[in-house]
């Protein structure tokens, strides 16, 4: 991986790390929610979910790492989960989701550390 790649893998992976615990706790709020503010609710997080995807598409676009596009599927899942009202198992996916890009920032961050930038 070269320098230029190794640090937009970083900043994406670090930025969607961060976008998807924020999802986590958005998710844990949507499942104490009941009756109409559920389905705002719902809404809300289906369209920050939505978010993260394209912020995967794009750091799969920028970088190629096939880690950020792996993210997807578990996120898609969580989508799929919230959509159908049962957020609490989409926790799960969400974290499955954190790993990859998790592995992504790590593997960009050892790159910087090799070739002395950090």
């Amino acid at each position: 991986m070269d320098v230029r790649t190794a640090v937009i893998s970083y900043q994406y992976g670090e930025r969607i790390k961060s976008e998807m615990i924020l999802a986590s706790h958005l998710i844990t709020v949507l499942s104490g929610l009941k009756d109409s503010e559920f389905g705002g609710g719902r809404k809300v997080v289906l369209q920050y979910l939505d978010g993260i995807r394209n912020d995967l598409s794009f750091a799969f676009h920028e970088t190629k790492n096939r880690e950020f596009q792996k993210a997807t599927d578990p996120l898609s899942q969580a989508v799929s989960l919230v959509e159908s009202g049962t957020p609490d198992p989409a926790l799960a996916m969400i974290g499955t989701a954190i790993t990859a890009v998790t592995t992504v920032a790590q593997g960009a961050w050892q790159e910087l550390v090799a070739h002395g930038y950090l």
